[in-house]
C-alpha cells in the first residue's frame, strides 16, 4: 500500500510546469468525495442497523431478510430471536436476519388516500 502511494506521489510530482501540486490536490479531492458519498453513509447505515438489532423486544412486528413476517416472541442471549409467524408456530432466527428497512416499512402508518 505504501509503495503504491509513493509511486503515485512521485508520478504526481513529475508533472510538467508545476502541475504536480494540482494533481495532488485533485487526488485528495477525489478521496474526500469518495469518503463523503460512499464510506460515511455505509458506516452510518451499519451503525443504525446494529442499534435496531440491539433494541428488538418481545412484541415487535418484524420482517426477515427472507421476507418472513412475524412477531418477536423471545429475544435469546445467543443473538437469536424466537419469531411467531402464526399463532403457536415459532421459528428461531439470527437477529442479523431481521431487515431494518422492511420492518420500518411494515410498521409505518398507512396514509389515507383521498
Amino acid at each position: 500500500m505504501m509503495t503504491s502511494m509513493n509511486t503515485v506521489l512521485l508520478m504526481a510530482g513529475q508533472g510538467q510546469g508545476g502541475g504536480g501540486g494540482f494533481q495532488l490536490i485533485m487526488m485528495a479531492a477525489i478521496i474526500l468525495v469518495f469518503w463523503l458519498f460512499m464510506i460515511r453513509p455505509q458506516a452510518k447505515k451499519a451503525k443504525d442497523q446494529k442499534a435496531f438489532i440491539n433494541n428488538l423486544q418481545k412484541g415487535d412486528k418484524v420482517v426477515s431478510i427472507a421476507g418472513i413476517h412475524g412477531v418477536v416472541n423471545k429475544v435469546n442471549e445467543d443473538n437469536t430471536i424466537n419469531l411467531e409467524i402464526n399463532p403457536g408456530s415459532y421459528i428461531k432466527l439470527e437477529k442479523s436476519a431481521i431487515s431494518m428497512e422492511w420492518t420500518v416499512q411494515l410498521n409505518k402508518p398507512v396514509a389515507d388516500k383521498k
